[in-house]
């Protein structure tokens, strides 16, 4: 069996094919980081993660790379607003990235550069572009020449002439006097009165959007990369752009496989804030929905299919994951031992029947990422685990529970369900395997609340006290709602999970103390702004 990816670049699904046998790289473009992350976001990421995921499992050593754009005009724009600057926004908004990352059991990327980190390598790309002709000055602004790249247009299937039809509005009246086509955009702009800027040998000002991402992809992973990942609302202009610089500087692909999500609708319609319908993801967690519903209703539409985000079908998924819960906490009550964590470990022999559902669950996965098909065969795997989970339930005496083929199906269940779908008890559970390590943050301020880890332990920790506070902000919101049975859930969860001690004090502050936690991490109310600690 061979995973076939649908190609955007090819408008085709064709096999997976990586440029190094057994290894695969992958860059993810991440979040700007002017505001907290909605569903989108959410949809988006836990795709890629069960991307990764399923590689890992069968096999391969996956180096997955996520950046943060941190110097952008939204940015800069809520830090004025805010009174603000914007270092104090984006480190806030890192902050809440990794706690809601956590909540939904994604794994943290290898390696998240961020663009003020990456200035010297933006800088020199486009010191590469400008000698080789394919870029040019205008008054401090550097753009690049859309006309001297040959295969523009290649990833949308736009042509130029099609887009300037439609370009109008998109660019300042002085901007649009500038540059030589339309459709040329910017590699650096020039600093305004006020705004914070970066020294270049064109003069101060900051790097282009879409600049940043190309540098980031060279500088951490090479000229060509295996697999790039977005939502398709970034296949134009951003990834042409970024294809376009890039290949214009180093006359190779920037990647050989493209994939896109497709988008998120709220009850029918195009999720934006000017229609009210704009949800983040801890509003939508603070009303009560769990973080593997959350999951579980992203998995049960194809990633690149629209995913409609309704109150019915949340209940449906809320129902879905009681009962894949059901199956998983029944071996962990009669004391069952997990499996292997990697396929490439060669699996234990299975008997006929779970054998072939094992080869159904892969065929769906290897068949462009089929995860509707693929919980098919998940939820068949949990049908008689959930009826012993009822005999348990029911204080029936279940002699038969040690029966080795129930034990073997509640491993492979488990093994499916949390190493490669990412739907777990425990919110922070882990993949160990190649390539899973935990994730540096290059670029980070020095002390902030996102700094650099020096290993994976480090990294992890930071994970776990973040997961850690943004459980404690939610049961205190919901007990400031009087949701007491939310915030009992949100308890058990902190103390089966990761084992700390909870102490409540006057007004509302909780400390949470031991267990997997290395230091104390405490939640006020009063105090509380969207950041972790």
């Amino acid at each position: 069996m061979t995973l076939r990816l649908t190609n955007t670049l090819t408008r085709t699904k064709g096999s997976f094919v990586p440029l190094q046998e057994g290894k695969v790289s992958i860059y993810c473009c991440g979040v700007t980081v002017y505001d907290l992350c909605h569903l989108g976001h959410a949809r988006s990421y836990i795709a890629w993660d069960v991307l990764r995921r399923y590689l890992i499992w069968r096999g391969y050593q996956v180096t997955f790379v996520q950046n943060y754009t941190d110097i952008d005009d939204k940015i800069l724009a809520r830090a004025a607003a805010e009174g603000s600057t914007m270092a104090a926004v984006s480190e806030r908004n890192i902050a809440a990235f990794v706690a809601d990352m956590a909540c939904l059991n994604i794994l943290p990327a290898d390696r998240m550069p961020r663009a003020t980190g990456s200035l010297e390598a933006i800088r020199a790309l486009i010191g590469e572009l400008e000698a080789r002709g394919a870029a040019y000055s205008a008054d401090g602004d550097v753009y690049f020449a859309v006309l001297k790249h040959a295969g523009y247009g290649k990833l949308s299937g736009r042509d130029l002439a099609e887009q300037q039809e439609n370009a109008a509005g998109r660019v300042s009246d002085q901007e649009e006097a500038r540059k030589r086509h339309p459709f040329d955009f910017a590699l650096w702009k020039a600093a305004k009165p006020g705004e914070p800027s970066f020294a270049s040998p064109w003069g101060p000002g900051r790097p282009g959007w879409h600049i940043e991402c190309s540098a980031m992809v060279r500088e951490e992973l090479g000229d060509t990369i295996d697999i790039h990942l977005g939502g398709a609302d970034l296949i134009f202009p951003h990834h042409e752009n970024e294809i376009a610089q890039s290949e214009a500087a180093t006359g190779q692909p920037l990647a050989r496989y493209w994939l896109h999500n497709g988008m998120v609708n709220v009850e029918g319609e195009k999720m934006s804030k000017s229609l009210g319908n704009f949800t983040t993801i801890r509003a939508l967690l603070d009303s009560g929905i769990s973080p593997m519903t959350l999951r579980l209703f992203v998995l049960q539409a194809h990633y690149r299919k629209p995913l409609d985000f309704t109150a019915d079908g949340l209940q449906a998924a809320a129902a879905g994951w009681e009962r894949l819960r059901a199956a998983l906490e029944v071996g962990e009550r009669l004391g069952w031992v997990r499996a292997s964590a990697s396929a490439a470990d060669g699996p234990a022999p299975l008997s006929a029947e779970l054998a072939v559902q094992r080869s159904r669950f892969i065929a769906a996965m290897d068949d462009d990422l089929n995860t509707s098909a693929a919980l098919a065969e998940l939820f068949d795997l949990a049908r008689p685990l959930r009826g012993l989970a009822g005999r348990l339930r029911s204080g029936e005496n279940i002699e038969g529970s040690q029966d080795a083929e129930l034990q073997q199906r509640w491993q492979l269940f488990v093994e499916l369900s949390e190493q490669v779908l990412g739907l777990s008890l425990g919110a922070a559970a882990g993949l160990k395997g190649p390539g899973a390590e935990s994730g540096t943050d290059r670029g980070a301020a020095p002390g902030g609340a996102a700094a650099t880890s020096e290993s994976g332990d480090e990294a992890q920790q930071q994970q776990i006290a973040a997961t850690v506070y943004e459980l404690l902000r939610r049961r205190s919101q919901a007990k400031a709602d009087k949701n007491y049975d939310l915030a009992d859930d949100i308890r058990q969860q902190l103390i089966g999970n990761f084992n700390v001690e909870l102490y409540d004090k006057p007004g509302g502050i909780t400390i949470a103390n031991g267990g997997s936690l290395q230091a104390a991490v405490s939640f006020d109310p009063s105090r509380h702004s969207e950041a972790t600690p």
